[in-house]
């Protein structure tokens, strides 16, 4: 699933702050007349999905922030696939959407799940590591750092601020430690 798809590029004018969540995936929901599509499985939803299941490589194409937007805004909370596009990857972590990679056959076992009963219940303990959706269950690996950001709420900028005293100490001292000279200006 690439980013256009996610959110077409038609819409990228909008403002972050006006949201994205009713134009995620919007020509796969929706047929050109605007009417929902029948067998798009996210319209038979009677709340946000929360954990969205996918094939690989989710989230290639062009390096869109507002593809991440989009699926939050639409109530998407953490992506289970085997792959994702680096960038949409780092995008996805930045702004506070967990990924999770899974192997190809526990994916296949998830999708089949879920084609046979949809809208069956899962949960993502992220402290533990660990996600369940229906009577399947795993394990999942992610970066120390994004988790600590992730369980906090925080994005990078916020979480280095935690360090605030640290830096501003750094700052005081920095420039007469080292044995370089800054030259006069002239």
């Amino acid at each position: 699933m690439d980013t256009d798809q996610i959110i077409p590029a038609r819409f990228m004018s909008r403002s972050r702050s006006e949201g994205y969540g009713d134009q995620c995936f919007h020509d796969l929901r929706f047929d050109e007349g605007g009417a929902p599509t029948r067998d798009f499985p996210l319209n038979d939803l009677e709340s946000p999905p929360g954990i969205l299941v996918t094939a690989e490589n989710f989230g290639c194409g062009s390096s869109r922030e507002a593809a991440v937007y989009a699926l939050m805004d639409y109530g998407v909370q953490a992506i289970v696939a085997p792959s994702f596009a680096d960038i949409f990857h780092s995008n996805a972590g930045k702004n506070g959407l967990l990924t999770i990679k899974q192997p190809s056959e526990r994916i296949d076992e998830l999708i089949s799940l879920l084609t046979e009963k949809p809208g069956t219940k899962g949960e993502v303990d992220l402290p533990a590591q660990h996600w369940r959706i229906g009577h399947l269950y795993g394990s999942f690996e992610i970066d120390p750092r994004l988790k600590y950001r992730l369980e906090r709420g925080l994005d990078e900028l916020s979480a280095t601020m935690e360090h605030e005293d640290r830096i501003a100490a750094f700052e005081k001292t920095h420039l007469s430690t080292g044995t370089w000279r800054i030259p006069a200006a002239g």
